[in-house]
């Protein structure tokens, strides 16, 4: 007999978004090759068949977790470029990278580059996604640029697409020095040479 309530699926066991950070803190670690389904259901606290159940598949995973991931720090990254000039724009999207690429509550260097260094054709896949996500980044930075350019807030004769390739360059490499051990303070000290380079004067 109905008692006229909706039905209702049956509850999750876990929570989904803490879940997907648990993976992505996995592909972060290790690539996306590198990243076992024993590592990943470890960490996740499921099984494979919820896994399967939930995600579809290992590349499926990858895709929300780095999806989650990537919204954060586009987040971050369209905070920093709303700063009012471009030299202050510029200055807080690398200086709140180099912040981000060493903090200690997460693994060093940044999962976009990490996830998938060095992965097989057949997880080409993969990459492509990690690249669609720093184009992403990247073009946030040229819209700003040009913006700036507009307004005549940048040199005359700066390219403003090829400033922000030359911004997205430097922290995207200072994301494997990071990963590599470079400290916070090392990063910062590359942030003021670059700043001095591209002439961009407050």
């Amino acid at each position: 007999m109905s008692t006229g309530a909706p039905a209702t699926g049956r509850p999750r066991a876990f929570d989904e978004e803490a879940v997907l950070d648990r993976a992505a803190e996995v592909f972060w670690r290790h690539g996306y090759e590198g990243a076992s389904l024993s590592a990943l259901t470890s960490a996740m606290g499921i099984n494979r068949p919820s896994l399967y159940a939930t995600f579809g598949s290992k590349e499926q995973l990858f895709q929300r977790a780095f999806a989650r991931y990537h919204e954060t720090q586009v987040a971050l990254a369209r905070a920093a470029l709303d700063r009012p000039t471009a030299y202050a724009a510029v200055e807080a999207f690398l200086r709140s990278s180099a912040d981000g690429l060493t903090a200690g509550d997460h693994p060093a260097g940044c999962l976009s580059i990490q996830g998938g260094l060095a992965c097989s054709p057949e997880n080409s896949r993969v990459s492509e996604i990690l690249a669609t996500g720093r184009a992403a980044t990247e073009s946030a930075l040229v819209q700003r640029l040009t913006r700036a350019a507009e307004e005549g807030d940048l040199p005359d004769g700066v390219d403003a697409r090829a400033l922000a390739r030359f911004v997205m360059a430097l922290s995207e490499g200072h994301a494997v020095h990071a990963a590599a051990g470079a400290s916070r303070e090392d990063l910062q000290a590359s942030v003021d040479i670059a700043l001095r380079a591209v002439a961009l004067h407050p």
